[in-house]
């Protein structure tokens, strides 16, 4: 039998992947590749608004800062319309919000109408994404599900750095929300593979421990968890750039090793699909967990160009091993959907608050990232205690 065969959610012995299941696989990977785009193509978003509108570097931030304060903000709502509403009804209505924000974008003439634009936009693709965190924590596999999850993001924002600079020379950065409006048109058959709602019973797919599962306190450390992982990650690779010029290390240089990381990224992400449930989730936790932490200690003491090298690539390389498995291990925690929701929320928390107290610390201390990377590991650390204090009590 197909690998794929394992992320069905009521799987058939002896029966090829059926076209449903396909679909759900793909929906998921779909929707969740779109809708965080523009934060991944950020780089070549940011430039082409400065270069199209003149806008600096506040106005800039302050849009995007929109954009990711609204995808985490749309996890509010959906804690009560989760449970209550059709999935795939609702995948429709946040999809063609996301289409209509998208192509409002190409007509607004202002700054704030585009940040209104770009803010409904990003609360639509919210909902979007937590629709997908959710109907992937009902998967048999969900180990592989996420680790797919995470390939379509980097896939396709390689591509659009790729293609966008050239496109948007051409057409301006209506180029980016054409585009995002585009994909999202030809996402939205594949709505009628998301499942119909919340699964109170999931018997293909190891189950939590009463205690556990009917118990918040373990779903806000498995919330804890993340917001430490996220903060730890964030609040480095931010910096990474200035870390390597403060080295010595030319920013030509620098900028390819980062780029070049994402790939390794890929091939984390495709490392964590092929292993699935096929290895104990506690050694691939560890494993990947003790990865970025010698990647982050690694980059102590003003790397010459080889560390910097194999420091950044193994930093992008764990990321993205261990995420998927993070987020399976939580899917066990889940009950209507509402757990992923708030994993969603806590996601842009971490990527908010990890770039935000790192320029602190360094500025504190006069422009040094000894102490910031210290507390990164430590960070990540706690975090990784955390998950091995949920694996022990839910025994999956």
């Amino acid at each position: 039998m197909s690998d794929f065969s394992q992320i069905a959610v009521s799987p058939v012995p002896g029966q090829r992947i059926a076209d449903s299941e396909r679909g759900l696989l793909l929906a998921i990977v779909a929707f969740a590749a779109v809708v965080p785009a523009v934060l991944l193509m950020a780089p070549a978003v940011a430039g082409q608004l400065a270069l199209q509108f003149g806008w600096g570097p506040v106005a800039i931030g302050n849009l995007f800062a929109a954009e990711l304060g609204a995808m985490s903000l749309a996890s509010l709502p959906a804690w009560y319309w989760l449970p209550r509403s059709h999935w795939q009804r609702a995948t429709l209505v946040a999809g063609l919000g996301f289409i209509a924000a998208n192509l409002a974008s190409l007509m607004v003439a202002s700054y704030t109408g585009l940040l209104v634009c770009r803010f409904l936009s990003a609360l639509a693709g919210g909902s979007l994404m937590v629709l997908c965190m959710s109907a992937a924590a009902q998967t048999r596999n969900p180990d592989r599900v996420y680790s797919l999850w995470v390939m379509g993001q980097l896939v396709l924002g390689a591509l659009g750095l790729i293609l966008l600079p050239a496109l948007s020379a051409r057409y301006g950065i209506a180029a980016c929300y054409a585009g995002l409006a585009g994909l999202m048109v030809l996402c939205l058959p594949l709505a009628r593979y998301l499942p119909s709602g919340a699964s109170p019973q999931r018997s293909s797919q190891p189950q939590a421990t009463p205690e556990v599962g009917g118990d918040r306190r373990w779903q806000v450390l498995g919330c804890a968890a993340v917001l430490s992982f996220y903060i730890s990650l964030s609040g480095v690779w931010t910096f990474a750039g200035g870390l390597a010029s403060q080295a010595g290390i030319d920013a030509q240089q620098s900028g390819n090793i980062l780029a070049m990381a994402t790939l390794l990224g890929v091939v984390g992400a495709v490392c964590a699909a092929l292993l699935g449930q096929r290895i104990r989730r506690v050694h691939v936790l560890l494993a990947g967990y003790l990865m970025m932490m010698a990647a982050i200690l690694l980059l102590l003491w003003q790397p010459a160009m080889p560390r910097f090298t194999v420091a950044t690539f193994l930093f992008k390389f764990a990321w993205t091993f261990v995420l998927p498995f993070i987020l399976a291990s939580l899917a066990h925690l889940d009950r209507g959907g509402r757990m992923m929701s708030a994993i969603n929320l806590v996601i842009g928390a971490g990527l908010a608050i990890g770039p935000a107290v790192a320029g602190q610390i360094i500025a504190a201390n006069g422009g040094s990232f000894q102490l910031l990377l210290q507390l990164a590991v430590a960070m990540a650390a706690v975090s990784l205690g955390m998950m091995l204090w949920l694996q022990r009590r839910t025994r999956v």
